[in-house]
């Protein structure tokens, strides 16, 4: 487990997986995610047992906010895509409690990911995905020091639009210049 002053990152459990279920039959929720149509709760238990075979690097964290004396789990965060010889990864992100959103929790999960990606599994790059249907997460992606590498132009079709979809990333010596 994995603690900041606000939110922890801990391994996904069975129990967890009725609020994913409910946050990701949320449309509002699903926008900025790669998954586009809703999910049973059949799919998403199947989703946890191939988790589960997946390298222990490469599964999520059960994403939680600290309310009053004790936690409460609000999304999922990971590193995937490992790139053993270069040293990089994907990163991916979803809070599902809309409770939590605009209140700095994106941020303070990204801080600690990082750290995570940085300083545990050796990584020197760390990239991620951004649809340009989300400019609240672009917002948080470059306040935390990520760079915009690229775009693909008209890459996402989701309600009926086509959006970019932006790639950033972050280098290790700059998160670390970020750290000072």
């Amino acid at each position: 487990m994995y603690i900041a002053e606000r939110v922890r990152l801990r391994r996904v459990e069975k129990d967890d997986l009725p609020r994913y279920v409910e946050w990701l039959n949320d449309a509002e929720v699903r926008r900025g995610l790669m998954i586009f149509l809703p999910l049973s709760s059949v799919e998403e238990e199947q989703w946890f047992e191939n988790m589960l075979k997946a390298p222990p690097a490469e599964r999520p964290f059960a994403v939680d906010a600290k309310v009053g004396a004790g936690w409460q789990h609000i999304g999922s965060c990971g590193l995937f895509d490992f790139q053993p010889q270069a040293h990089h990864a994907e990163l991916g992100i979803v809070l599902g409690d809309k409770n939590f959103w605009d209140k700095g929790y994106g941020t303070d999960v990204m801080n600690l990911l990082l750290k995570v990606g940085f300083e545990v599994f050796n990584l020197n790059r760390i990239h991620l995905r951004v649809y340009g249907n989300n400019p609240r997460a672009r917002h948080v992606y470059e306040k935390i020091g990520f760079t915009h590498e690229g775009t693909l132009r008209q890459h996402v079709y989701r309600e009926g639009q086509y959006y970019d979809e932006h790639v950033m990333a972050i280098l290790r010596s700059e998160w670390q210049a970020l750290q000072k």
